[in-house]
């Protein structure tokens, strides 16, 4: 089972090969449909994300999908289930399994990450189910004293269990210790922050046999606060320290760094990873790939064009979005993308939701 789990972790990680995060829950999800004007309906929802998993994302770059437990028994309007439709196209089906955040005991304004006690037995219905990999997200606060070392250690255990299991159940974890941007913390802090939280949850992974090769980390890349009122870090700061960071903390054994785009603009989130790669190709590479597992920056302008006009000419526009982001990020993992991006939502500004983090259904 090992030898299959670390194929499907090098696939996953390939050149140029990124995943789609659409493994919102119904409340998060349900509140970008009703900012965008629809209801929040099951069938809603089902239609939404079959514009993307029937776009041509696996040609684009798209070397995984991240579903949501209700999304993986769905199907498209032609009946076809969608993990057949991702699996058409070379893109493999993945599962959200944590079942959201909880407040941490001890710990004012922290959090930790619920859905281990049931944790076995849901991985094994999503395996029969076609799931290939799995993602178990905890969050946590940086400034005021935070990450404190309870919740550092707490979330760092539990995403080792998490990652345990999901291996014995036949699924590659994508271990997901995303610190939030919330706050005015500045660059430094935020890279302090990563250092502790990364290196003790690969501490973990290590003292409880969780096979590396076979795991994906999902980090976020070194940025200051959304609340920073220092200058804006240019891509160039964003590369260094990030990968200052990642050599640091994560092991050569691990094959892919995913890396969430955490309320960046679609554009930004694909200049930085664009930037991270040229900058590790100019000082001498890295072991692991340097890729991307994007929610709201793979989806946001496509979320717009449906917004506007849901006609079979729009989701076929949204489809071609769909493909063109996903083109834009996979060109960005090669060191390689020169623009123009496609995102029409840019100059709005950040992606950033004050609803994610602290809410415990979402």
């Amino acid at each position: 089972m090992s030898l299959e789990l670390i194929e499907t972790a090098k696939y996953l990680s390939a050149p140029g090969k990124g995943l789609l995060a659409s493994d919102e829950s119904t409340g998060t999800i349900g509140k970008r449909l009703e900012k965008a004007g629809f209801e929040n309906t099951e069938e809603a929802r089902r239609s939404y994300r079959e514009l993307f998993y029937t776009a041509p994302i696996g040609e684009a770059g798209i070397s995984g999908a991240i579903l949501f437990k209700e999304t993986l028994g769905q199907q498209a309007a032609d009946g076809t289930p969608f993990v057949e439709c991702l699996q058409r196209q070379g893109v493999l089906a993945g599962i959200k399994v944590d079942e959201g955040l909880v407040p941490l005991d001890g710990c004012p304004g922290e959090t930790s990450t619920r859905g281990l006690a049931t944790l076995e037995a849901a991985c094994r219905g999503h395996v029969a189910q076609g799931a290939k990999f799995a993602k178990w997200r905890a969050a946590l606060k940086v400034g005021g004293g935070c990450p404190t070392e309870q919740c550092i250690e707490t979330n760092a255990q539990q995403l080792a269990e998490y990652a345990a299991v999901c291996q014995a159940c036949g699924l590659v974890p994508i271990v997901e210790p995303e610190l939030l941007i919330d706050g005015n913390h500045d660059q430094a802090a935020f890279a302090d922050a990563s250092t502790r939280v990364i290196s003790r949850c690969i501490a973990h992974l290590q003292r409880k046999g969780v096979v590396l090769e076979a795991t994906l980390i999902k980090p976020q890349m070194i940025i200051p606060g959304a609340d920073c009122t220092g200058p804006k870090a240019d891509p160039s700061e964003v590369a260094q320290h990030t990968l200052a960071v990642m050599r640091q903390c994560v092991p050569a054994a691990i094959p892919g760094i995913m890396f969430l785009s955490g309320g960046q603009t679609e554009e930004e989130a694909t200049i930085n990873l664009n930037r991270i790669n040229q900058e590790a190709q100019q000082s001498g590479g890295c072991p692991w790939s340097l890729s991307f597992s994007f929610g709201r920056s793979l989806q946001a302008s496509v979320l717009k064009l449906w917004s506007e006009d849901q006609g079979e000419a729009s989701k076929a526009r949204c489809r071609e979005m769909a493909a063109a982001l996903a083109h834009a990020n996979s060109r960005a993992v090669l060191g390689k993308f020169e623009g123009p991006h496609p995102s029409i939502t840019s100059q709005q500004g950040s992606l950033r939701e004050t609803f994610r983090g602290w809410r415990t259904d979402v």
